[in-house]
């Protein structure tokens, strides 16, 4: 009798870790991107003229690069590449005066489904933080601590280059 308990015991425990292995979530099923090892997660803003040192800059009236200058004029920066364990991040912000006005992930980590995933998830948010911050100092996103510590630090590089 005990023969034949235990192989039903070790068949159906071989089928449970069967199944368990095979386990695919909907989000597993998505195709992964097919871009490179860096790509770019949101299209970057048009390039910069000669002379703004890597930032892109609108012009004003006069055809002066933007100052920042409260009559209207906004200039885009660009925060350094963070490479973060899961891959690298840059942020590139706009700001209008003395006010941060837009942040665009320029990259974020996709080396790897998951990584894409998480990238695609907490963008919006961490953006949403550093506009109503209007600073580097952002609470980040929990399980995407590496990818909201690199944000934050590119983020605050790009202020400190934007004078604010």
């Amino acid at each position: 009798m005990f023969p034949k308990r235990g192989a039903i015991a070790i068949s159906l425990t071989a089928l449970a870790l069967v199944l368990l292995v095979s386990f695919r979530t909907p989000a597993d099923e998505q195709p992964a991107p097919t871009s490179g090892d860096s790509a770019v997660v949101a299209a970057p803003a048009p390039q910069a003229s000669p002379g703004t040192s890597g930032s892109t800059g609108s012009t004003d009236s006069t055809g002066d690069p933007a100052t920042g200058s409260a009559q209207g004029a906004s200039q885009t920066i660009d925060g350094p590449v963070v490479d973060t364990r899961y891959g690298p991040v840059q942020v590139e912000i706009t700001v209008d005066g003395s006010e941060v006005t837009g942040v665009v992930a320029l990259q974020l980590p996709d080396g790897d489904r998951r990584s894409a995933q998480i990238s695609s998830r907490v963008e919006n948010t961490l953006s949403s933080q550093a506009l109503a911050a209007q600073s580097g100092s952002i609470d980040g996103v929990s399980g995407a601590t590496y990818t909201s510590e690199g944000y934050a630090e590119s983020l605050q590089a790009a202020l400190d280059a934007a004078g604010i």
